[in-house]
C-alpha cells in the first residue's frame, strides 16, 4: 500500500484532500498544528476527520506562535470582514501567515521521511487562494524539488511527490468533488474568527469563499454560521 502524510487542518479543503488520497489507495497519517491561531476550533474539526476517514495516525504538532507575528490570524489583528471578492483577490491579506506552508510541509516532510511514506498531500488552491504566495503551482514543485535534494531518501533515489490535487480547481468544483466522495460536509471548518459557540462568523474572506463555492455548485452548506453570508 502507498503511505502518505496528508495536511489537515479542519476545513473544506483540506477534508475533500485527504478524501482524494484515501480514495486513490493511499494509507493516510494526518498532521495538523497548533501555532496559537484564534481559530483553534479547527483542531477540534481535524480530529473528528482523521477519525471519520480511519487515519492510521494523526498528530498535532506544536508550534510557537511567536513566530507567527503580524497575522491577523495568530496577533491582535482584526481579521477582515464583509470584503468583496475584488477586495479579496487584492494583494495579500493580513491573514497570511509567515511562511506558514513552508513550515507545515517541512514538518510533513520529516514524518515522511521517518516513516518511509513517499508522498505528501496538500490543499492549496491557486484560484480562491486569497493571494497566499505559498498556494502558488511554482511554490508546489520548488517545494518537491528542495524535499528530494535536501532529503537521505532524496538523495538516496526514494523519490517524494507532494501532491496538491485541488490547486487549480475552484470553490465550486472543491464542493462538488467533495459531495462526489460523500464527506460528512458537518464536520468541517473554514472560519478564520469563529464565535465562542464555535459557530463560523458568516463574513471573513475564508467564510464568503466557502459560501460562494457552495452557492455556485448548487449545495447546500450544512454548517451554521453565525450571520449569514451575503452575496
Amino acid at each position: 500500500m502507498k503511505h502518505a502524510i496528508v495536511l489537515l487542518s479542519g476545513g473544506l479543503d483540506s477534508t475533500t484532500t485527504l478524501a482524494i488520497a484515501r480514495s486513490q489507495g493511499y494509507e493516510t497519517c494526518a498532521l495538523s498544528f497548533d501555532y496559537g491561531q484564534r481559530h483553534r476550533r479547527e483542531l477540534e474539526a481535524a480530529t473528528k476527520i482523521a477519525e471519520s476517514f480511519g487515519a492510521k495516525k494523526h498528530l498535532i504538532a506544536k508550534i510557537d506562535n511567536h513566530i507567527f507575528s503580524g497575522s491577523a490570524l495568530t496577533d491582535d489583528v482584526d481579521v477582515p470582514k464583509s470584503r468583496s471578492e475584488k477586495e479579496i483577490g487584492a494583494g495579500i491579506p493580513v491573514t497570511y501567515v509567515p511562511a506558514r506552508n513552508t513550515i507545515f510541509l517541512a514538518y510533513a516532510l520529516a514524518w515522511a521521511e521517518s516513516i518511509g511514506a513517499g508522498h505528501i498531500f496538500i490543499g492549496a488552491n491557486a484560484i480562491d487562494y486569497s493571494g497566499y504566495p505559498d498556494c502558488r503551482p511554482e511554490y508546489m514543485a520548488l517545494f518537491e524539488t528542495l524535499a528530494n535534494i535536501g532529503t537521505k531518501a532524496g538523495v538516496e533515489g526514494a523519490r517524494l511527490q507532494i501532491h496538491a490535487p485541488l490547486l487549480k480547481m475552484s470553490k465550486a468544483d472543491i464542493v462538488r468533488k467533495a459531495v462526489e466522495l460523500k464527506i460528512d460536509l458537518t464536520l468541517t471548518h473554514s472560519c478564520y474568527d469563529p464565535r465562542p459557540d464555535g459557530r463560523a462568523c458568516g463574513e471573513c474572506d475564508s467564510c464568503r469563499l466557502r459560501r460562494k463555492g457552495f452557492d455556485e455548485a448548487g449545495v447546500k452548506d450544512p454548517i451554521q454560521y453565525a450571520r449569514p453570508v451575503a452575496p
